[in-house]
């Protein structure tokens, strides 16, 4: 079966039209933008709205705004923005390495942020680079607006705190000194899904030891960064044998599952050596943007 079953449509023309659309059709009704997660779905049968509620004229969140401590993004904002923005380069390197590997030009062009994360799928490449940048979720419905960490925001498979009648408005990124990050994907081919994908977020402190650190891990079962692993970066100096101990932890951490894509092994293989790869780039760049820093003073 390829062709959705019967619904009704309706273009929102503001935030608070498409709230009131959603409270007025209930349960039944479906925000779409980019629509390349849930028009698929809807071919197969596998979603069943009765209506669809386009939120394509919301330009109020289609934004990249960067303030003194935080980078904010509208929910709006196309991947290829994303990718295309200075902002978004110079603050987080790892979104533009995400956005390289997501899809093709096609689904960037008119995929958002928003709906990536609203998908919450396991194998989300911005699920994971949002976990690693500790962002927070601004989501708005009928009681007003509230914050959500990445822990919150993400309930599981396919589910996200976002109530039927809210909308994710916004993305906030904490923007930290010192600070450097960086994602690297294997694919069986490109625009693919990931067989394993890892993330890391890296701030130094002024004697240029580790700060602070989040690892993610994409497509191997996981929820949220991986504690133990980070606790074996924290306080020391960057080196080639933390980052390979880290890896291990972060190898041993993983929950894959033997699939199309490969078997336990390899995916647990790829998971301890991509993360080494994105801890040595990203403790890299951290130590970049410091000596730029310094230079600037």
């Amino acid at each position: 079966m390829q062709i959705p079953a019967q619904f009704d449509y309706v273009r929102a023309s503001t935030i608070e039209d498409a709230l009131a659309q959603l409270e007025l059709h209930g349960p039944e009704s479906r925000v779409v933008a980019g629509g390349h997660s849930l028009l698929p779905m809807m071919k197969l049968r596998l979603a069943r709205p009765e209506w669809l509620i386009d939120i394509n004229d919301l330009y109020e969140l289609d934004f990249i705004l960067p303030e003194a401590t935080q980078l904010r993004i509208g929910a709006l904002t196309r991947h290829s923005t994303l990718l295309e923005s200075a902002d978004v380069a110079r603050l987080f390197p790892i979104v533009i390495d995400a956005e390289r590997v997501i899809a093709d030009p096609i689904v960037r062009n008119r995929g958002t942020i928003g709906g990536s994360l609203c998908q919450a799928d396991p194998a989300e490449d911005l699920a994971t680079v949002c976990d690693v940048l500790r962002a927070q979720a601004v989501v708005r419905g009928p009681a007003g607006e509230r914050i959500l960490s990445m822990d919150e925001f993400h309930k599981g498979p396919y589910e996200t705190a976002v109530a039927q009648n809210e909308l994710l408005v916004e993305i906030r990124f904490p923007i930290r000194p010192r600070s450097g990050s960086a994602y690297e994907k294997v694919e069986r081919r490109v625009g693919d899904w990931a067989v394993v994908a890892a993330g890391a977020a890296v701030s130094l402190a002024e004697d240029g030891s580790v700060d602070d650190v989040a690892i993610g891990l994409t497509a191997v079962g996981l929820d949220g960064t991986i504690a133990e692993a980070e606790a074996v970066l924290r306080g020391r100096q960057p080196s080639q044998a933390l980052f390979e101990e880290a890896g291990r932890l972060a190898a041993l951490a993983s929950l894959p599952v033997a699939d199309q894509r490969g078997p336990v092994d390899y995916k647990r293989h790829l998971a301890d050596e991509l993360t080494r790869r994105v801890l040595r780039r990203a403790c890299a760049r951290a130590l970049e943007t410091q000596t730029t820093t310094t230079q600037e003073g």
